[in-house]
């Protein structure tokens, strides 16, 4: 792109995947990416421009340009003001990521116009520091399901690969659950019966996904320590788990915090028959079915 002074200027291309974390019985340590990816273009230029998004977001408070300032600081590059497009499918109701995407966008872009260029466990870093937990932006940059922990400063992320057979059917009613609210219903202590309910089908939702073992998903996915209480929050959660597995997912739960829900189906003409059911259940709701992403966050500069 060839800029009002006569000089070429990079265009920054980053896609990123939308992810679900949690992912039932693996709360707060599991996420898995799917594959519905938004794209940002990124351009110096005079002066900051924000298109392809609400018009509270074009602000100088829009998480993008945010995220680029802070990587920028944190790389010791000089933060240059950008054209920024952004072309994202993924709903703001919550619970597919949708925050997670910018802050990585604004990082790789970062990244990318830096002399070091982009760098994968890098870019991780950084977004985990902005986003404050690994949970969604680990999956999005890696791709596949991914398992995180952290200590201290220090953030460790296994990788794994999703299954191709297995199916996601999102569902998004068309209103939020606030993060804050998600987390202030879930218990501050739990008992050790529930520690070990968890620990071990969170070891067997793991193997069902890279294995494509639908039985195996649906008997390990029923979590004690954040469904419970969240669904409370999200009015019409009961009557369509009921509705999925019913018409025959093998296992059905909240994305992320909420509102957006995931019925997991063996196969694209289960999937089909479940989002069918869902979509004479609730007609206007967000509805996709979607596979698993594997590339994870792409970066190019053109």
């Amino acid at each position: 792109m060839i800029g009002a002074d006569g000089q070429a200027r990079p265009m920054v291309l980053v896609r990123v995947p939308a992810t679900s974390a949690n992912v039932g019985v693996g709360f707060d340590c599991l996420g898995l990416a799917l594959d519905l990816t938004a794209a940002f273009l990124m351009t110096p230029a005079e002066r900051l421009e924000i298109d392809g998004c609400e018009e509270r977001f074009r602000g100088e408070d829009n998480l993008v340009w945010q995220s680029y300032l802070t990587a920028c600081r944190e790389l010791g590059c000089k933060a240059q003001p950008l054209k920024i497009t952004i072309l994202s499918p993924i709903p703001l109701s919550g619970g597919l990521g949708s925050s997670s995407v910018c802050v990585i966008a604004g990082v790789a872009c970062a990244m990318a116009l830096s002399p070091s260029g982009y760098d994968r466990e890098r870019c991780l870093e950084l977004a985990c520091a902005i986003e404050g937990h690994p949970d969604n932006v680990a999956p999005a940059i890696m791709g596949g399901l991914v398992s995180s922990f952290v200590e201290g400063d220090d953030t460790t992320s296994i990788r794994m690969e999703i299954a191709p057979n297995l199916r996601f059917v999102a569902v998004a009613p068309p209103y939020e659950v606030r993060t804050a609210d998600a987390r202030r219903v879930l218990p501050t202590e739990v008992s050790t019966s529930t520690a070990v309910w968890q620990m071990g089908r969170c070891v067997a939702v793991v193997r069902a996904l890279e294995t494509g073992d639908a039985s195996l998903l649906g008997k390990a996915s029923h979590d004690r320590l954040h469904e419970p209480y969240r669904a409370k929050l999200i009015p019409d959660y009961e009557p369509l788990r009921a509705c999925a597995l019913a018409a025959g997912a093998a296992a059905f739960m909240i994305s992320g915090s909420g509102s957006t829900m995931l019925a997991v189906c063996d196969g694209d003409d289960v999937a089909t028959q479940v989002e069918a059911a869902i979509r004479q259940l609730r007609p206007g709701f967000w509805l996709h079915t979607l596979p698993a992403n594997t590339l994870g966050t792409t970066v190019e500069v053109h």
